[in-house]
């Protein structure tokens, strides 16, 4: 099975080497990004499967010499590369994992103070603290998207930046005395947060005839104008009815590239949901309705605690989750996914094209 898998890995990987430096391939942009992808995708795996061949290799020269006549020291070289075949084998099995294929993108956030009123609002920017201290910490960029009370879109730039966010993207409970509550009393609301993979031009095709746009002047707390130009921009995409407002910048023109960025986000991932209803970055099965019910995770501040509800993960370590370390909470999910994706996986295969 290992044998016919590592070979599958070899001819694959030959093939890729190929077509990165095949002009053809080169000349067409989106052909020459998924092969860049699938190239960076399997190297690991390549990797692993060459060194599982020295090791098979030296095994079977160790046994060769023991055929000639016993040696402790040879003995010892064949006991040393049997283990190091086991643990070759089952690190190549989980580099063949499928992995989501959006894991090494860039990931646009978006959050929403859900059930709690104002509390929740209050709630929403905390989280959004927390996500971007945490984006901070493992060396990622944060880019302020769209920030206002109580609604919060930012961009986190990075290699892997995907892998890491998505799962956060679900209800975050909070169960704490608000500030605004004069009675002491244990209030629970949530804030949503949805993580899109950012698309490229390569991936979302978007006609102009297609788009609506609108500008209007930026408001502020309690409606005021904060402009004295039409700066804001709503653009609504005709074809699927997603609109997408975008006031932060003074420049309209800032304002339209990123509220086109969001607008793109939003498209691909409603693609990608369209394909595989039961995919992780399907937006609506990470954000629900925002009622309580709906949680991947609470954050109850009388006990210190915070529980992944997902994978039954509880940590009391509530103050540092806030500055954004979040890193066991990940390490874990990661972990579980792959085990799930594992288990799935019968069958391995490299054709994920």
């Amino acid at each position: 099975m290992i044998e016919s898998l590592v070979e599958q890995i070899e001819a694959r990987f030959a093939e890729l080497e190929r077509q990165v430096v095949d002009p053809a391939v080169i000349g067409d942009r989106q052909r020459y990004a998924g092969v860049g992808r699938e190239y960076r995708r399997l190297q690991p795996a390549a990797e692993l499967a060459a060194e599982w061949r020295r090791a098979v290799d030296d095994a079977a020269g160790a046994r060769e010499l023991l055929d000639e006549g016993d040696d402790p020291e040879v003995r010892e070289m064949l006991a040393t590369a049997e283990a190091r075949i086991e643990e070759l084998e089952e690190a190549i099995r989980l580099a063949m994992v499928e992995r989501d294929p959006n894991d090494d993108k860039n990931v646009i956030v978006e959050i929403r103070g859900g059930a709690g009123g104002d509390e929740a609002g209050i709630w929403a920017g905390d989280v959004y603290r927390m996500l971007t201290k945490y984006a901070e910490r493992l060396g990622f960029q944060t880019e302020p998207l769209d920030v206002r009370d109580g609604e919060y879109t930012f961009a986190v730039k990075g290699d892997g930046a995907y892998s890491v966010f998505k799962f956060e993207g679900g209800t975050h409970r909070v169960q704490r005395v608000p500030v605004t509550e004069s009675q002491g009393r244990i209030h629970t609301s949530t804030a949503t947060v949805a993580v899109l993979p950012e698309a490229e031009d390569v991936d979302v095709q978007i006609e102009p005839n297609d788009l609506q746009i609108d500008v209007y002047r930026s408001s502020g707390p309690g409606g005021q104008s904060v402009n004295t130009t039409d700066s804001a921009v709503r653009i609504t995409h005709r074809p699927s009815g997603i609109v997408v407002s975008m006031q932060d910048e003074k420049s309209q023109l800032q304002n339209r590239d990123k509220a086109m960025r969001v607008l793109r986000a939003r498209l691909y991932e409603q693609a990608l949901a369209e394909q595989q209803a039961e995919l992780s970055a399907d937006r609506r099965s990470q954000v629900g309705t925002g009622e309580r019910a709906e949680k991947i995770r609470t954050y109850n501040y009388g006990e210190r605690r915070v529980t992944d509800h997902r994978i039954k993960l509880t940590q009391h370590n509530l103050e540092d989750v806030l500055e954004g370390e979040l890193d066991g909470f990940t390490a874990a999910l990661q972990s579980d996914e792959k085990r799930r994706a594992l288990e799935a996986a019968h069958h391995p295969t490299l054709d994920s094209r």
